[in-house]
């Protein structure tokens, strides 16, 4: 070998390896199994091709906000023995001042969660929008400070819908624009979206949410018209709607973003869509749904190299 390939070759070995980048693991919002418990919601999830679940930590769901202490180790506890992880809690606090919210930050950071989903803030008509997101400042820099304490972040979901707060997403990166993005940011609901921004509106307001996205909320939509002709939102299995996943994916693996990824299943499904702890239809339907959508979720996030 001549002295011009060894150096070559030795130039080879001592560069730096690019790191690959690992892959995004996705977990099944826990609403849509509130028919099961305990190690059949572990057992289910599994089954069905899930990295984690995120728990629905609210009034109805599958942990009660008031036991809170005692209900969420051992639901974490049965997930993690299955080898599931609990990336996220969805919980109903609205700022610092809502009833709890300090117990269920200090039991999730006690268990390693560091994200839960928060919001729903709603515009008042009848007041200038300014003036409201002035007033909405400090309640989102008090939450960030609490979460601060914990190490937790707060992901605020975005929802479309006429006085939703979030809706734009541009409001929501206004009012955190100032604050710690590992202590408050986005849960970017590409659906709703895309619902609100068909053409290139989601593309941007993807774009703005920047340090500030936190998790992904996964789930597909189509138009339709009602009895009267009304053009309304249809939720749909994924694929079979108008979000264009595979593009989306394409610009998160263009971000640093690391995850929590949630699968949320809206359409027709039995009354797993809403939450409902029975179900109208046979579990294997339901089930057999829910893992089409997650292997195709798969197939396309996959291609985009997350």
């Amino acid at each position: 070998m001549t002295r011009r390939a060894l150096l070559a070759a030795g130039a080879i070995l001592l560069a730096p390896r690019a790191q690959a980048k690992s892959k995004l693991k996705v977990a099944v919002f826990s609403k849509h199994l509130q028919f099961l418990q305990g190690e059949e919601l572990a057992k289910a999830a599994v089954a069905l091709g899930f990295d984690g679940v995120d728990i629905t930590l609210r009034k109805g769901g599958h942990i009660e906000p008031e036991t809170v202490a005692k209900e969420l180790p051992a639901l974490v506890g049965i997930l993690r023995k299955h080898g599931l992880e609990v990336p996220m809690v969805s919980t109903e606090i609205a700022d610092a001042d809502t009833p709890l919210t300090e117990d269920i930050l200090k039991t999730a950071s006690a268990l390693g969660i560091r994200n839960y989903r928060f919001g729903a803030y709603k515009w008042d008509a009848a007041k200038p929008f300014d003036v409201q997101l002035e007033a909405m400042k400090p309640r989102l820099a008090r939450l960030s400070a609490l979460n601060a304490r914990y190490g937790m972040c707060g992901m605020y979901h975005t929802h479309s819908g006429v006085g939703v707060v979030g809706a734009s997403i541009w409001d929501l990166w206004y009012l955190m624009k100032e604050l710690d993005p590992n202590a408050i940011g986005m849960n970017f609901d590409v659906a709703h979206a895309t619902i609100e921004g068909g053409l290139g509106g989601w593309i941007d307001s993807f774009k703005i949410t920047g340090k500030y996205l936190r998790g992904i909320a996964i789930k597909d939509f189509a138009w339709s018209k009602d009895a009267k002709g009304v053009a309304q939102s249809q939720w749909k299995p994924i694929g079979e709607g108008m979000v264009k996943l595979p593009q989306f994916f394409s610009m998160v693996a263009a971000t640093p973003f690391a995850g929590p990824v949630q699968m949320h299943y809206e359409y027709p499904l039995g009354g797993a869509q809403n939450g409902k702890t029975t179900l109208t239809l046979p579990k294997e339907e339901v089930y057999a749904a829910m893992k089409k959508d997650l292997e195709k979720t798969r197939a396309m996030m996959a291609q985009a190299g997350l």
